[in-house]
C-alpha cells in the first residue's frame, strides 16, 4: 500500500475538494429528485417508444444526460426538466434511424416532419364520403340532425344538447340513436349497392 505524505493531500480550499463536495450534493440530488421519477419515467417511454427492449436503456440515457447537464446548473423543476430530456432523446433517437412511425411519436411537430399530402384519389374518396354524410344528415328530421350535430360535430354532451335545444336529456338520447340508425341504413345502403354493381 502507497502511504500519502501531507503534501498529498488536498488542501480543503483547493479545486479538487471543491469538485468532489459537489458531486456528493449532485449525487445525493439525484437520488433525492431524479430517482423517484423512474415508475413514471419508465412508463412514458414504454409509450413513446416501438421497442420495448430498449427502455431500460433509453432510461438511463436520460439519467447520464440529466446528471451531465445538471452539473452545470441544476433545474428549479426537476420533472419537466426530465422530461423534456426524454423527448428530445426520442426525437434524437428517430432522426437517426431516419425512421418514423406513427405510433412512435404523438406530436409529429416536433420531428419536424412534412406529412404527405393525400393525393388527387384520396382527395375525391373524401369529397364522395362528405357528400354521403350530407346526404345522410339531410334525410334526417330536423331536431334530429340538430342533436347529431351538436353531439358529433360540436362535441357537447347530452346534457348540453338538451339545454341548448330545450328539450329532455330522454329526447336527446332518442335524437341520437334515431339518428345513428339513419346514418347506418344510409352507409349500410349505399355499400350493398356498390356491391351489386361490382
Amino acid at each position: 500500500m502507497v502511504g500519502t505524505s501531507d503534501t498529498d493531500k488536498e488542501d480543503p480550499g483547493t479545486p479538487g475538494l471543491g469538485a468532489a463536495v459537489d458531486s456528493a450534493e449532485l449525487n445525493d440530488w439525484f437520488v433525492r429528485e431524479v430517482l423517484p421519477l423512474e415508475a413514471v419515467l419508465a412508463n412514458f417511454l414504454r409509450r413513446s417508444w416501438r421497442n420495448q427492449s430498449e427502455v431500460a436503456d433509453l432510461c438511463q440515457d436520460v439519467y447520464v444526460r440529466v446528471y451531465e447537464t445538471a452539473r452545470s446548473e441544476r433545474p428549479k423543476s426537476v420533472k419537466p426538466f426530465v422530461f423534456s430530456i426524454a423527448r428530445n432523446l426520442i426525437t434524437d433517437r428517430i432522426r437517426r434511424e431516419q425512421i418514423v412511425p406513427i405510433e412512435t411519436v404523438a406530436d409529429l411537430d416536433l420531428l419536424s416532419v412534412e406529412l404527405d399530402q393525400p393525393g388527387p384519389e384520396r382527395a375525391v374518396i373524401a369529397r364522395e364520403e362528405l357528400r354521403n354524410l350530407q346526404l345522410a344528415l339531410d334525410r334526417m328530421p330536423q331536431r334530429c340532425r340538430e342533436a347529431v350535430v351538436l353531439k358529433k360535430v360540436d362535441g357537447l354532451s347530452m346534457r348540453e344538447i338538451a339545454v341548448r335545444m330545450g328539450i329532455a336529456v330522454k329526447t336527446v338520447d332518442r335524437h341520437l340513436t334515431d339518428g345513428a340508425l339513419i346514418l347506418a341504413d344510409f352507409v349500410h345502403g349505399k355499400s350493398e349497392m356498390s356491391r351489386k354493381r361490382s
